[in-house]
């Protein structure tokens, strides 16, 4: 039956609406896109779009992310460089955001395909805690996030690929200390459960280096923060398409930590900004770190 108005009219703004709005679904976000608006899916390609890497196309990458447990929680940081090929596309991209109360994804590879993926997976959390009233569970989350990655492999075939690195906190944990969680994922979907720390993006294998002598998961928050940014600036040193901290222009990483008591929060640019000066000053009598 038709929405109709109290004077038994039809409503001039549900007579706009196509009737998939007013059909019982699922309560995912991204199902109800493919079904009302599958254009608007980042996976789908625009009509007459030409096809990726068949005339050469470049697009901006963005690179490193790092994820690594604390006593009590969990962080993911990113830098803020992306490239088009051995160009600086931008300086002060973010590719980490926080997606839930419990959990944040940064992005490796494709940068604007990774942005809209990780808006989509975000809307897609909330619409589900607003339809069924509860958050989705951790194991939700990552098998929903895996799918979307799965979904966009035609894409990521012809060059196009955008792998994510979640983390989340356990709220259901037995013991929260050990409550954080990282997951890393392949271009198909396939999902892998990291210990203690992951890295993904072209500075990823100099950030895990770094990242297997400084890493304590009995460290403290601030200590863990400190690990990550020195993890980052590793990966710079080596990696072209990964950025250092950028003083001049105040551009410093994203920082994400999430925790029982907080949840996810994104430490503010004044924090890290004097964590990454710190790092600057001692890498100036030790350049090696």
């Amino acid at each position: 039956m038709e929405p109709r108005s109290a004077r038994g009219h039809m409503s001039p703004v549900n007579a706009a609406l196509p009737a998939e709005y007013f059909t019982p679904g699922v309560s995912s976000f991204t199902d109800f896109l493919a079904t009302a608006a599958p254009h608007l899916l980042p996976t789908r390609a625009p009509e007459g779009a030409p096809e990726a890497g068949a005339a050469g196309l470049e697009v901006p990458h963005g690179t490193t992310i790092v994820a690594l447990t604390f006593n009590g929680g969990v962080l993911i940081a990113g830098d803020r460089r992306a490239t088009t090929g051995n160009m600086i596309a931008q300086r002060d991209i973010e590719k980490v955001f926080v997606t839930d109360s419990y959990s944040a994804v940064g992005i490796a590879g494709v940068a604007g395909l990774g942005v809209e993926l990780v808006r989509l997976y975000t809307l897609d959390l909330e619409h589900y805690e607003k339809i069924e009233g509860v958050s989705l569970s951790l194991d939700g989350k990552v098998n929903k996030l895996a799918g979307m990655v799965r979904a966009n492999l035609g894409a990521a075939m012809q060059g196009l690929a955008a792998i994510p690195l979640f983390i989340g906190f356990d709220t259901d944990a037995d013991d929260p200390a050990r409550a954080g969680r990282i997951v890393s994922f392949d271009v198909v979907g396939s999902k892998s459960e990291e210990t203690n720390f992951c890295g993904v993006g072209s500075g990823s294998l100099f950030a895990r280096s770094a990242l297997k002598k400084r890493h304590d998961p009995t460290a403290d928050a601030d200590t863990a923060i400190r690990t990550a940014v020195e993890a980052l600036y590793d990966a710079a040193d080596d990696d072209t398409a990964t950025g250092l901290p950028d003083l001049s222009r105040k551009i410093y990483p994203v920082v994400i930590t999430i925790t029982a008591a907080d949840g996810a929060v994104r430490r503010t640019d004044d924090e890290i900004g004097e964590v990454a000066r710190a790092v600057l000053a001692d890498r100036l009598t030790k350049p090696g770190g």
